[in-house]
């Protein structure tokens, strides 16, 4: 159990729990064919409250924990993926960068607009030559009087196309290395700034990813966030409790897969029998249990240790990577109980197919995890 949950999320659970079934589940196939979420979803999401969950309640939101966001995160596990993303990433790495180093200045003018939903967040990071390996990064930030000169370009940014508020990582002193990497508060009307095409992918439908780019792109002095150097180090802590968020959603998609493929064997019948007196699924029902249950318990054994102040970092690598690649065979199995129903469009679990791919990938991919993780155990 995430003991750090009190009686009040739990409640709020419950409340986004029926609002994803009542307004959210209806909406899924219209999200997934028009790769976009509506927009009365989308005031229905604010009007919720969805928005300003991490955000602190002087602000504007509702103060959630990192154990507060991940037990609303397992709920959004069981939801459409596309609309899970959108508010997961503006309330997790989007806002955290804010809420973290942010001046009273920044966060009193950021933090309620984003708060309500009103305003987007994103967090820019990857580029094209510096995914996995920020040292590479290439996006520049020159101090010109009271103003930075950005010049560079991001790749796959989440929520771009919607976003107002863009949390962006630029080197300000490239001999410093990952140290000279610095963060600022990007407005998407700024000038020299702009935001690409909406890109085609595999799944996540409905969550908007796109390419920016930074030409001569003027960022006033005071948008600085935190001093200069610190961009690198709030980012790896950003992205930590990251991984946490997304092990979180993981458990939540193996809930609501293992339940369909329940449902679906006690009425399914094939051989004269139904699908649940066929041992051989039994087994394969079983094995998707059981690594649910262990993935589980290695997010809330990542929660417990960043709720307690320490870094985490292995906690959170280990999470990630186990709860990832569980998934990736939890729905593939789901897939193969379903049979053709289950590669038809019709019952949603091919779309789910397609969604969880992509959380062996971003936020750091399993390979990195495994190279933080050997890296960790390795050190003296």
């Amino acid at each position: 159990m995430n003991n750090h949950v009190t009686p009040e999320v739990r409640s709020l659970c419950d409340e986004v729990a029926r609002f994803l079934r009542k307004e959210v589940d209806p909406r899924s196939r219209q999200i997934e064919e028009e790769d976009a979420i509506p927009d009365e979803l989308m005031k229905l999401a604010r009007e919720m409250g969805l928005f300003g969950l991490t955000i602190p309640e002087e602000y504007g939101g509702s103060g959630l924990t990192l154990a507060g966001k991940c037990a609303i995160e397992e709920e959004m596990g069981k939801t459409n993926y596309g609309f899970a993303t959108v508010i997961g990433n503006h309330t997790g790495i989007s806002t955290a960068g804010i809420v973290a180093l942010g001046s009273e200045a920044q966060k009193k003018k950021y933090l309620p607009k984003m708060a309500s939903g009103e305003w987007v967040g994103t967090f820019s990071l990857t580029e094209p030559q510096a995914g996995s390996s920020p040292a590479d990064m290439r996006t520049m930030a020159v101090k010109k009087g009271d103003r930075y000169i950005l010049n560079g370009e991001k790749i796959y940014i989440t929520n771009a196309n919607i976003a107002n508020v863009f949390t962006v990582m630029a080197i300000t002193d490239k001999s410093k290395g990952i140290k000279g990497i610095s963060a600022f508060i990007v407005e998407r009307n700024f000038k020299g700034f702009s935001v690409g095409k909406n890109e085609l992918k595999m799944g996540m439908h409905g969550c908007s990813t796109a390419p920016l780019a930074f030409t001569d792109c003027e960022v006033p002095a005071e948008n600085l966030l935190g001093g200069e150097g610190l961009g690198y180090i709030q980012a790896m802590k950003t992205l930590t409790a990251g991984r946490v968020t997304v092990s979180a959603r993981c458990c939540g998609m193996m809930d609501h897969l293992i339940n369909r493929c329940v449902d679906y064997m006690k009425v399914r019948t094939q051989g004269g029998k139904k699908l649940a007196e066929h041992q051989g699924l039994q087994w394969m029902l079983a094995d998707m249990s059981v690594q649910r249950d262990a993935a589980r318990g290695l997010t809330y054994r990542a929660i417990d240790a960043l709720m307690r102040g320490e870094r985490g970092t292995m906690e959170a690598s280990v999470a990630k990577l186990y709860s990832t690649e569980a998934l990736g065979k939890v729905v593939d199995c789901a897939v193969q109980i379903h049979g053709g129903m289950g590669y038809m469009r019709e019952a949603g679990i091919e779309t789910t197919y397609r969604d969880a791919r992509i959380v062996r990938i971003y936020e750091g991919s399993s390979e990195i995890q495994r190279n933080i993780i050997g890296g960790l155990l390795l050190k003296d």
